[in-house]
């Protein structure tokens, strides 16, 4: 049976990746009480890693689609933790967004709206979150923007 999630990534167009494997000396995720924090997630895509900085060599328009598949990976990894049902989620608790970004950048918050947006399309008001956005002189892999977040589950 399709989860009420699956069905709703469906009409949305998208399809979850595979849950990406650490790509170091940590665990994708971990489960405490009703809580499942996820490690960061970077930007990548079938076409392979999505770099670049915001504000130099890419727009807010395209950190923004980097920034929905940061969410997502983080669904797919959600969808992991919770043993593949995602209508265990109870709530997106919270994400913290970083930006890959020129120093005269300032559009931060615009560019983790793609993962935001992307978190209350799938998950209504459940998707509705706390978060950060916050601008960093690079990131892992010189990947365009990078989301961790906490999600309450059942």
């Amino acid at each position: 049976m399709t989860s009420a999630i699956d069905q709703k990534l469906a009409s949305l167009g998208l399809t979850l990746p595979d849950a990406p494997a650490p790509a170091a000396n940590y665990v994708p995720y971990v489960i405490s009480g009703n809580l499942v924090f996820i490690s960061g997630q970077i930007s990548n895509d079938s076409n392979g890693l999505i770099t670049g900085k915001l504000g130099r060599d890419m727009d807010v328009d395209a950190g923004v689609a980097a920034a929905k598949r940061c969410a997502l990976n983080l669904i797919a990894q959600l969808r992991a933790a919770c043993g593949g049902d995602l209508d265990r989620v109870v709530r997106v608790v919270k994400i913290n967004g970083f930006v890959n970004a020129d120093a005269d950048f300032t559009d931060h918050p615009k560019v983790v709206n793609g993962a935001s947006d992307l978190f209350v399309e799938v998950f209504g008001d459940a998707g509705r979150h706390a978060r950060a956005a916050v601008g960093s002189s690079s990131l892992p892999l010189g990947v365009a923007v990078e989301v961790e977040g906490v999600f309450q589950i059942s």
